[in-house]
């Protein structure tokens, strides 16, 4: 049966990061716009160049309404952050799933590419990623990474037996950093990836499965 989620807005909503919460689909429509033009801004130029004009400029809306969301240009990136997780969490939950019953490795190798994909098709993903590199205080109590690695834990735990301890997360969350650096490298000035980073990423993962094997 395929995986049923929320929309990828909903943990967003949640957060109480929003000046104004939407609560009709025009408003959830209309943040979704500035989210989308925000990550367009941050694809071309850096999350560090983001202005609110150039949110308001590239999705078509006053700086009014920008601000009627968003307090200023870092909760716009916190914003943009958040749904970054969201979604990679989902691919993620949907590539296990879909690798339900086979190898660590294999699973392993569905997680990355997913990752992969997001560094390829999501906009700003490669500048932002889930937000960490913000230096931004305070800083999130769970850094996003361990976030991410206590759903695969989660996910090995279930499907190979993988003891989901703190350890073990903290061993899943140095795979994925040494990995996202790599990637981060692959796509400094390659939109494809420089395929010699993008190997040792892959290689930086294959730890994920030696983990749960």
């Amino acid at each position: 049966m395929p995986l049923t989620h929320t929309p990828a807005s909903e943990e967003l909503f949640k957060s109480g990061l929003l000046s104004n919460t939407p609560v009709q689909a025009r408003s959830n429509a209309r943040v979704t716009a500035l989210l989308d033009a925000a990550a367009k801004v941050i694809h071309e130029k850096g999350y560090e160049e983001l202005t609110t004009a150039d949110v308001a400029a590239v999705a078509g809306a006053s700086i009014g309404t920008v601000y009627r969301y968003f307090e200023d240009r870092v909760k716009v990136l916190e914003a943009l952050a958040i749904r970054n997780v969201e979604r990679t969490d989902i691919r993620f939950r949907e590539a296990l799933e879909g690798v339900s019953g086979s190898s660590p490795a294999d699973a392993t190798n569905a997680i990355f590419e997913v990752y992969l994909a997001m560094f390829r098709t999501e906009p700003g993903f490669r500048s932002l990623r889930f937000g960490d590199v913000l230096d931004i205080r305070p800083r999130p109590v769970v850094p996003r990474m361990r976030t991410a690695a206590r759903t695969i834990s989660a996910a090995f735990s279930s499907q190979f037996g993988f003891t989901d301890t703190d350890e073990n997360i903290l061993e899943l969350e140095k795979s994925m950093i040494v990995a996202d650096a790599f990637l981060a490298r692959a796509f400094f000035n390659n939109d494809r990836g420089d395929p010699a980073y993008i190997d040792a990423a892959r290689d930086a993962a294959a730890s994920l499965a030696r983990l749960a094997s």
